[in-house]
């Protein structure tokens, strides 16, 4: 995980619809960048909705909401239709931008060591620096958390 205040590592990567995001094109404004590991899975979905259900608050904080794995843009989009889910999510399949961030980390489940995405969530402030960072979150309450450090 990258520690805060330091400029946020610059990227551009496709959104589930195929248009281009960079973290420069929101600069003026916060950005949540959270990093999770597969569309359609349990945990993963579960943190998505949350976010979705807390979306109009963000956009109200001047806070843009950036989902990121190493789905392709049309599992993202499979997944962003299914659940009606707001706000961008962004394909990393070569995982440039999951390195960057350090969140592509050994993981153990059931005695088995692997490599995954550690699911991490940055705030980043306006003139594009990581304020916080919140490694290993929890799935349900890290929408919340995040709307509760924008106040």
């Amino acid at each position: 995980m990258l520690p805060t205040g330091i400029a946020a590592p610059e990227f551009t990567l496709p959104d589930q619809d195929g248009n281009m995001h960079s973290l420069s094109d929101y600069r003026g404004r916060k950005v949540i960048l959270y990093f999770y590991s597969k569309d359609m899975t349990a945990g993963c979905t579960t943190q998505a909705l949350g976010f979705a259900e807390l979306h109009s608050r963000f956009s109200e904080l001047n806070t843009v909401l950036l989902g990121v794995s190493r789905d392709s843009y049309a599992s993202h989009k499979r997944f962003a239709e299914k659940y009606a889910l707001p706000f961008a999510l962004l394909s990393d399949p070569n995982l440039d931008v999951i390195r960057a961030y350090d969140v592509w980390q050994e993981k153990k489940n059931y005695g088995k060591v692997s490599m995954g995405v550690v699911r991490t969530t940055y705030l980043i402030n306006e003139q594009g620096f990581i304020v916080k960072a919140f490694g290993k979150v929890k799935a349900a309450d890290n929408p919340k958390q995040m709307l509760a450090e924008l106040k």
